[in-house]
């Protein structure tokens, strides 16, 4: 099977500030994982119209699936569907089908402009449901967009699970060695990943609070029988190290 990627955007000046931590992309990888989509790179974009629009568009051709999140709201600086709609020369305006969302939850006098901004759409776009506080995502192509608030962003997640066609799902190994650092693995590391191209070799270093340390080393592929040999050599080769 192939290996499918998606690229994911994470848009607000609030998440470069620090005023908001990030946990949106955590929670879209492990969403995607388990439908063989690996998440190829993420990026914090502020809330910068050019800069949206570009990285959509090149996004969108570098990965099979883009998602972004934030910029979806009703007040000015909310200005993702439009840059959306700019990326892909789209036009973009007031849906009805995301007004009639907006109306089981609000009554039309309710619906002021900054409320109805909410739906607006780009043109062609699928609408991608909200189940929290019914204001809809959208899907543009290959690209959904999806709110900011991590728990509706995380309910959104289930209207896209039937849009994916996955790929090969990664599978994973860690073996923890206690007593060496990356300095002492680092070599053999590089050599065992030349050894074995379509697994991947990752070492993350741990601290004990009593004063051990020592490192988790993890190995990724998505061909089963590649990764237990691969497991085997990285096994001697700790062996060799630990004596």
């Amino acid at each position: 099977m192939k290996l499918v990627t998606a690229g994911v955007l994470l848009i607000g000046d609030e998440l470069l500030t620090g005023r908001t931590q990030d946990t949106n992309l955590g929670d879209i990888a492990r969403y995607l994982g388990p439908l063989g989509v690996q998440i190829g790179e993420a990026r914090i974009l502020p809330d910068d119209a050019k800069a949206i629009s570009e990285t959509v568009r090149d996004f969108s051709d570098k990965f099979d699936y883009v998602f972004t999140t934030g910029g979806i709201g009703p007040t000015h600086d909310d200005i993702t569907a439009d840059c959306i709609a700019d990326a892909f020369g789209l036009g973009i305006s007031e849906r009805q089908d995301a007004l009639d969302e907006l109306l089981t939850r609000y009554e039309l006098s309710d619906l002021n402009a900054a409320r109805r901004r909410m739906a607006r759409i780009p043109d062609g776009a699928g609408l991608i449901k909200n189940p929290v506080s019914l204001a809809p995502g959208f899907q543009t192509k290959n690209v959904f967009t999806l709110a900011g608030v991590p728990q509706i962003m995380r309910a959104m997640l289930d209207d896209i699970g039937h849009r994916i066609e996955g790929g090969a799902e990664v599978m994973q190994r860690t073996i923890p060695v206690e007593s060496i650092g990356e300095g002492d693995i680092g070599g053999p590391l590089g050599e065992l990943a030349e050894q074995h191209p379509d697994v991947s070799f990752g070492s993350y270093p741990f601290f004990k609070d009593e004063g051990g340390y020592g490192l988790r080393i993890v190995i990724r592929g998505i061909d089963e029988s590649e990764l237990e040999v691969a497991e085997t050599s990285l096994k001697a080769t700790l062996e060799n190290l630990t004596g």
